[in-house]
């Protein structure tokens, strides 16, 4: 904790470190109240650093011993600082011995070396390191790591770390050991260890090459039959990887381990990915189809990074998204190839734009909006965003779609040929997709510097004598901290025409040489406005603009309802017809939402008289759609997005007019809706593919829709559901449905489903986050909850699944008008700031836009901050997000 102003670092003031690391071995003597670590490293001063001294950093640690090429330091060729080890002058060439002290029971942040459930985990990622021993814990110190783990032998029969287990055996009284050697240069975020008692399952797999691997996947006595979709999700990645990139697995063994303390997801550990047990354990008892997608996307996502982030690292953090933003893409190319077809990869593109529009696009018009490629921070951990992760993905993307699927492959083998077993930066990734393919991306960079969604307004002009087509684009980018006036980007924009009878018209550019002409054009836009002319155009046609989402912008198009209808009906993009359904619906409730705010009353009869209910009676009984995309047609914009669209938030008009919409679509298609549900029903064993899955989607959708007229039949279905189901993804559903609904059996529902998954940590998860985010859920319901025997704020996992998913998806109860939600929001901000100060960050970030709110919320939720702010003893990462909202 600190009382200090934190020091903000900054990109401008990177020097490079002044001694590199060659070697690295390290000796745990484990115990969790006292672990011992002794290390002994490899030195040698750097000639480009203009530092002489030798700055090592260390946390919480108790130094025991130093020695320097064989000799202990004294007092005066050395000094402790607050979080500093420094050794004054040494000889170019070091051999450094350190003995530290640290205490992993005490641990709460899980950062560094701690304890979970009597076992013994690491996260170093990003400056976990430091908590374990005194060293250069920067990403650009690359090193070979030898590893000996000692403990008792009874209490952590399991003793793993990075690589290749090299020697094992008994020490005595007891106690065992084992060595594990990473034959790969890394940096020391990419540390990890794991004791205790663990079982795995293990295959081994043969490579493309002809080498055979060993793959295992460790978890806790009694997870053991949740574990084959990680290990068969695993395996596709390995095989992925080599048909996509050409990319082998490198080490002899590479191991997953679950756990259920954890900060994140997963962490990408040199060959020791350890997880988040939401991302690893998975049966039909236990697991959504949504679970199972995410346990395939994040063991891909971590295997990805054996390259994208291992074998190839960033030089300092402001660098990340060279790593994440990558193997974000990597991973959603992963599972889109995956499912295979092309509906499938279009549902896939479309769940990832939603969580970009909802989570990143907020993140861009708030007080913490920052570059892909950040220029200052206060704590790294509060960069680990959907700007760095889903926005560089995006940028990533762009790579591809300006340079085709073929180009990208050559910038990513020139890459991977440049830098291999290096830390760089952002811009020689860029460099190397210009050299591969001949293309000048200077511009390009300005993804990388500028914060903020552009904004790309479309105006069009046809001349029927001509028989031309004017497409002016125009492109912006709103001020954002610390960037008042932008540039113009390097924007794609991928554009089709269609005509009366909803077909793509063959698209011929003026000025341009073409041997085809394409249903698809991507246009680049690299100036403030810019007319792209079209010839041989036949008739008007309608635009379908941003095709498959060709760039992460706000697209500002003046389309009749008329015409979303028809695009919304006959697109080929598949992308586009969603989002012609989505323009459609979200005229419709920014309308609502301005009656609700004058005061007048919403009419039914108007809304089933409307292009909108037609539209969606239209698409839900198109048999020839797939039932995924159909589900992601027929789901209204969420109350966030919608929120986005306003100057000034209301999310009680919002709510009630989502649910009036809902209301009335329930009950005007209700008899379509139970067509619906009965033609998508997966009757026998439960499979999770991408057919079955979606077929659920658009079967429990309707259930939701029908359950909104509330009654004794809707409340019927639903139980019956929830009585009958053989799989957790109809259970949940059922069990939502009931929660949002008056039914009689919806408290013995909620009941009986704690009683019968109450040993179940990721189910109990489920059951307080559904209550969470139940409409009918109020701050004192939740305060009651919180008081249940399965609760704990020390859980990242259980603190989420209650207090974030109502402070973040419960908008209309958590923003009371009394203010009693930002209360309970600081309460809560400030207990975990005590225990795990990242999570507490992550939930701070619930009131950073509060500008955006009526005067009368402001006032309140301002208060709520100023009661963080003046805390004693507050953290770093709190502090930062903090004062970033109430002075931006």
């Amino acid at each position: 904790m600190r009382t200090d102003t934190p020091q903000t670092i900054y990109r401008k003031d990177y020097t490079p470190p002044s001694y590199w690391v060659d070697t690295v071995e390290m000796g745990f003597d484990l115990d969790p109240e006292a672990t011992h670590v002794a290390t002994r490293m490899t030195l040698r001063r750097n000639p480009d650093s203009p530092n002489r001294n030798l700055v090592l950093v260390g946390e919480s640690l108790r130094l025991e011993q130093l020695r320097m090429n064989g000799k202990d330091l004294s007092k005066r060729q050395y000094a402790l600082g607050r979080g500093t080890l420094e050794i004054f002058n040494p000889p170019d060439n070091v051999t450094l011995e350190i003995e530290t002290v640290t205490h992993p029971a005490m641990n709460t942040s899980l950062m560094g070396l701690y304890v979970s459930n009597g076992n013994f985990f690491t996260q170093c990622e990003a400056e976990g390191f430091r908590k374990i021993t005194y060293f250069p814990d920067r990403p650009d110190v690359m090193a070979k790591y030898t590893v000996m783990l000692r403990a008792d032998k009874e209490k952590y029969p399991v003793l793993l770390s990075n690589g290749n287990l090299i020697e094992q055996g008994d020490i005595g009284d007891g106690r065992h050991y084992a060595v594990w050697e990473d034959p790969f240069k890394k940096p020391s975020y990419l540390f990890a260890l794991v004791a205790g008692k663990l079982v795995c399952q293990e295959e081994t797999y043969t490579l493309k090459s002809g080498r055979e691997v060993l793959l295992q996947v460790w978890v806790e006595d009694g997870n053991l039959d949740k574990t084959q979709h990680a290990m068969d999700s695993l395996k596709n990645s390995i095989r992925w990887d080599e048909e996509r990139f050409g990319l082998e697995l490198d080490l002899d063994r590479f191991m997953i381990v679950a756990v259920s303390d954890f900060n994140m997801g997963a962490m990408e550990n040199k060959g020791l990915n350890i997880f988040n047990t939401k991302f690893v354990l998975a049966n039909p008892r236990i697991a959504t189809d949504t679970d199972y997608a995410g346990i395939e996307s994040v063991v891909g996502h971590e295997y990805f990074h054996n390259w994208t982030g291992n074998r190839v690292t960033c030089r300092d953090w402001f660098q990340l998204s060279l790593k994440e933003g990558l193997t974000v893409f990597r991973d959603q190319e992963f599972s889109a190839d995956l499912i295979g077809t092309d509906s499938g990869r279009a549902v896939k593109r479309i769940e990832d734009v939603r969580v970009l529009r909802q989570a990143q696009f907020p993140e861009d018009a708030g007080p913490m909006a920052h570059p892909v490629r950040p220029d200052s921070y206060v704590e790294i951990n509060n960069f680990y965003t959907v700007t760095i992760y889903e926005k560089g993905a995006e940028v990533v993307r762009m790579y591809q779609t300006l340079l085709g699927r073929d180009g990208f492959r050559k910038g990513m083998d020139l890459y991977f040929e440049r830098h291999d077993g290096q830390a760089v930066e952002c811009d020689d990734f860029r460099a190397a997709m210009a050299d591969a393919n001949g293309r000048d991306l200077k511009q390009f960079e300005l993804w990388y510097s500028q914060a903020g969604t552009p904004r790309l307004k479309v105006d069009t002009e046809y001349d029927a004598d001509a028989q031309t087509y004017a497409v002016t684009l125009t492109q912006s980018c709103p001020p954002t901290p610390g960037q008042a006036e932008k540039q113009p980007f390097h924007i794609p924009v991928a554009i089709g025409l269609l005509d009366a009878r909803g077909k793509d018209m063959p698209l011929r550019l003026e000025g341009e040489q073409q041997d085809e002409a394409p249903a698809t054009m991507v246009l680049e836009l690299t100036e403030a406005t810019q007319t792209f002319r079209f010839k041989q155009v036949t008739e008007r046609p309608v635009p379908s603009v941003l095709r498959g989402f060709s760039a992460p912008v706000v697209l500002d198009i003046a389309y009749t309802d008329d015409e979303l209808a028809f695009l919304m009906a006959n697109d080929s993009d598949a992308f586009n017809r969603w989002e012609a359904g989505q323009r459609l619906a979200m005229r419709r409730m920014l309308a609502l939402t301005g009656a609700v705010q004058n005061n007048q009353a919403l009419s039914d009869a108007e809304l089933e008289e409307g292009t909108l209910n037609d539209a969606f009676r239209a698409a839900l009984n198109d048999e020839a759609l797939d039932p995924a995309f159909r589900e992601l047609a027929l789901t209204l914009p969420s109350e966030t997005v919608v929120a986005e669209q306003m100057d000034v938030i209301d999310p009680h008009a919002i709510h009630a007019v989502r649910r009036f919409l809902r209301r009335s679509l329930a009950s005007s298609l209700r008899g379509d809706w139970m067509v619906a549900y009965q033609a998508n029903r997966t009757p026998g064993t439960y499979s999770p593919d991408a057919i079955a899955a979606g077929k659920r989607a658009l079967k429990n959708l309707a259930l939701s829709y029908i359950v909104e007229n509330d009654d004794a039949d809707a409340h019927h279905l639903a139980q019956t559901q929830y009585d009958n189901a053989n799989n957790m993804t109809d259970r949940i559903a059922a069990l939502t449905a009931l929660a949002n609904s008056s039914a009689p059996g919806r408290a013995d529902a909620l009941n009986s489903f704690y009683e019968e998954f109450e040993q179940e940590a990721l189910v109990v998860d489920k059951w307080f986050a559904l209550q969470a985010m139940s409409r009918t859920t109020d701050v004192a319901a939740v305060r009651a909850l919180m008081k249940h025997p399965a609760f704990t704020l020390k859980n990242p996992n259980r603190a989420r699944s209650l207090i974030f998913s109502f402070c973040n998806g419960n908008p209309s109860q958590f923003h009371a008008v009394d203010g009693s939600g930002y209360q309970f929001w600081a309460e809560q901000v400030i207990a975990l700031n005590a225990i795990n100060p990242q999570v507490a960050a992550r939930l701070a970030r619930t009131l950073d836009r509060w500008r955006k709110y009526a005067p009368a919320l402001q006032e309140k939720m301002h208060a709520a901050l100023k009661k963080v702010a003046a805390t004693k003893e507050l953290s770093k990462d709190v502090l930062e997000v903090i004062t970033k909202s109430i002075s931006n």
